[in-house]
């Protein structure tokens, strides 16, 4: 089982331990670090930063969203982060929902799932540069020959010759078509929250996927002796991404927790954090589900845990660490 610390996104502005901690994840043998980015600081910028700060450990992306950039601006700072950083990037990419799409980005978010796979496909022949690249697709036409063109337009080889022709391609997933084509076009994928004990959720999604495939699940990790207290913080974040990110039948974070057996309680969660009531929300996420997707109380009740996680198909567990410490504690029960 390995190891990845996760940074998540901004808040108003970047964290003082983000480099320290990135290196003592390193030293402890941590496998990777990942970096995201939302509405506010882009995780490419980041990236770069924390490679730059580090030397071995892999550098990944949890997520690129897909319709911030192009897929050939993005094979291109994969390619050029790849050779800066000695070959230890994880591109993960996502879709984001309707709201981030559109109301950020001015991007359609229609047919995600055959955006994904333009997007991914572009990516790879970008990298692996068997000919000035062209693509026949709907969402990416290479060159362009729509409304506006030119018409001078002409297909181009990346210059770069990439460190690696294949870095490895993760992608946020929910939704069951979208996880079985993850397993289909990609080398990984990145549930948001993942319950080892209800793996029959996605047993059909994962059954075609080849070897090798890595899943990397998110984990929320608290030694403490009062569980209660640990778990508030996974709730809270439930809360908010269960009640608040997406619009009503919108929201693949709700349609997921319904999949996961508490179909009421999403409603509920949903209902109360749209009507205003954002602490009844939080209250409302079941103590049961916060704790089958965390490593949460002492470390005898977590160690006896683990061993859930290590049954399951997911092959690298990450956690948001907010100190050596704790990083260690994290690499002594997983490792130890």
């Amino acid at each position: 089982m390995k190891l990845g610390l996760v940074f998540g996104y901004w808040g108003a502005a970047p964290r003082d331990d983000y480099i320290p901690l990135a290196q003592e994840a390193e030293r402890l043998g941590f496998d990777s670090v990942w970096v995201a980015e939302s509405w506010g600081n882009d995780a490419l910028t980041f990236a770069a930063w924390v490679a730059a700060h580090t030397s071995t450990i892999k550098i990944g992306t949890g997520v690129v969203q897909i319709a911030a950039r192009t897929p050939t601006a993005t094979a291109m700072a994969a390619a050029t982060l790849d050779h800066l950083s000695g070959g230890r990037v994880i591109l993960g990419l996502g879709v984001s929902g309707p709201q981030v799409v559109e109301g950020w980005y001015g991007r359609p978010s229609n047919r995600p799932l055959a955006r994904t796979r333009e997007y991914v496909d572009v990516i790879r022949r970008a990298l692996r540069r068997d000919g000035p690249l062209t693509n026949d697709g709907v969402f990416y036409p290479l060159p362009y020959r729509g409304e506006g063109a030119s018409g001078l337009g002409k297909p181009l080889k990346i210059m770069v010759h990439p460190l690696r022709t294949e870095i490895p391609i993760y992608l946020g997933a929910e939704g069951p078509k979208n996880v079985a084509q993850t397993a289909e076009i990609a080398d990984g994928w990145l549930p948001l929250y993942y319950s080892p004990y209800r793996r029959e959720v996605y047993a059909d999604q994962l059954a075609a996927a080849k070897p090798g495939f890595e899943i990397a699940a998110l984990v929320n990790f608290a030694v403490t002796d009062d569980v209660a207290s640990g778990l508030w913080p996974v709730k809270a974040t439930l809360g908010f991404y269960i009640g608040g990110m997406g619009a009503k039948g919108q929201n693949y974070h709700t349609k997921l927790m319904a999949r996961m057996g508490f179909e009421s309680e999403a409603e509920k969660i949903q209902d109360l954090f749209f009507a205003g009531k954002r602490d009844e929300a939080i209250a409302a996420v079941p103590d049961d589900f916060a704790d089958e997707i965390s490593l949460v109380g002492p470390p005898s009740r977590i160690a006896a845990r683990l061993e859930a996680w290590r049954a399951s198909p997911v092959t690298t567990l990450l956690v948001a660490g907010r100190d050596a410490q704790q990083l260690r504690q994290i690499r002594d029960l997983v490792h130890g």
